[in-house]
């Protein structure tokens, strides 16, 4: 009877699988259409992308979760973005790096990811449209903003265009098994200050902590020196060939980083979206509450605020802001237009659909 029933249920899917297919090619055959009426615009939709998959997930009955709903879709089309042509897609590497699993996490494997040697390189990259997109870290839930994203923001012409939540888990990872021998530990500064409390009850006092560009980097080195472990994630101990001695050591369970996408272009409406500015306000006292007052009046959520120093003379700052909408919202676009009255510098970094997680 069990045979019969499982024959039952596997002819069902070979059935399903089947339809599947079909659907699968008669949604590429629409996408192709659309590419060739776009007559080689631009390939790639942030705003209809989140539509559909928001969507989705709207629709989705279970028993599969919404994340997994998602990443299914993400991936179909990526597929078929790719039979246009394949998005090329620049991150720190080197290969392994969380910011590497962003970037596939956003755009799906059809997508080609482009290791580069420091994330000035990835902009600079982006910039000269010898690729298409970067992603970049630009904030942690442990230990906050990442300075040298911010910093390019400032200056570079890209726009961000989205946002990838990525939840971080870190192991400490060596060439073979065993703590015995270990002298020292290769890691990004952040994996070091994310994991302190583990290392300190878990590694002896005398381990060197080093610091280096990346994880992935980290990994690879630790792959050359018998006397060395790795902090990094199980995409790096795969790619590195690494033995797993400790898995999940960062010290806050939830920990989490938010990756931007930037490139050469704006990005529509959707009706869940965030705006990211960078302001400057004057070194004198109540210069930041008169400042922010226009996005208090009209009603506008500020999702972060963030300082760092200009770089244009000794204590002055530049702000970065979130704010819930899209500058095309009057609300907001009444808030930018009143900020812009108050100080001699307002940039509009980017509107964008916020994550779909």
């Amino acid at each position: 009877m069990s045979e019969e029933l499982l024959k039952q249920h596997r002819d069902a899917i070979d059935a399903i699988d089947t339809q599947i297919l079909h659907l699968l090619n008669s949604r590429a055959s629409h996408a192709r259409e659309i590419g060739e009426i776009k007559g080689g615009g631009i390939i790639y939709r942030p705003e209809r992308e989140a539509q559909v998959l928001r969507r989705i997930q709207q629709l989705n009955p279970g028993p599969l979760p919404n994340e997994s709903v998602a990443r299914l879709f993400r991936e179909v089309m990526s597929e078929c973005l790719a039979l246009e042509k394949p998005l090329s897609i620049a991150y720190l590497g080197p290969e392994g790096t969380f910011t590497q699993l962003a970037a596939i996490k956003h755009f799906g494997h059809a997508a080609r990811t482009v290791a580069c040697a420091s994330v000035d390189e990835a902009f600079r990259l982006v910039e000269s449209r010898t690729l298409d997109y970067v992603v970049a870290p630009v904030e942690n839930s442990t230990e906050g903003a990442v300075g040298r994203t911010l910093d390019l923001m400032v200056s570079s012409p890209l726009r961000i265009c989205g946002e990838v939540v990525l939840r971080i888990h870190h192991h400490l990872l060596r060439k073979q098994d065993g703590m015995n021998g270990i002298t020292r530990v290769y890691a990004h500064a952040q994996a070091l200050a994310q994991c302190h409390e583990w290392l300190n009850k878990n590694l002896p006092a005398q381990v060197e902590r080093v610091s280096v560009a990346s994880n992935a980097e980290a990994a690879r080195l630790a792959g050359e020196d018998a006397n060395a472990a790795a902090i990094a994630g199980q995409a790096a101990a795969e790619r590195y060939g690494l033995v797993k001695l400790a898995e999940n050591i960062e010290d806050e369970p939830n920990n989490t980083t938010r990756f931007l996408v930037l490139g050469n272009q704006q990005v529509g409406m959707t009706g869940l979206d965030k705006t990211s500015i960078v302001v400057a306000a004057p070194n004198r006292p109540g210069a930041v509450h008169q400042l922010l007052a226009p996005v208090a009046d009209n009603g506008v959520s500020m999702t972060k605020f963030e300082s760092r120093p200009s770089r244009a003379g000794l204590w002055d700052y530049v702000f970065f802001i979130d704010m819930e909408g899209h500058h095309d919202d009057a609300n907001v676009a009444t808030a930018l237009a009143g900020l812009s009255e108050r100080t001699s510098f307002v940039k509009v970094l980017g509107s964008y659909p916020q994550a779909v997680l």
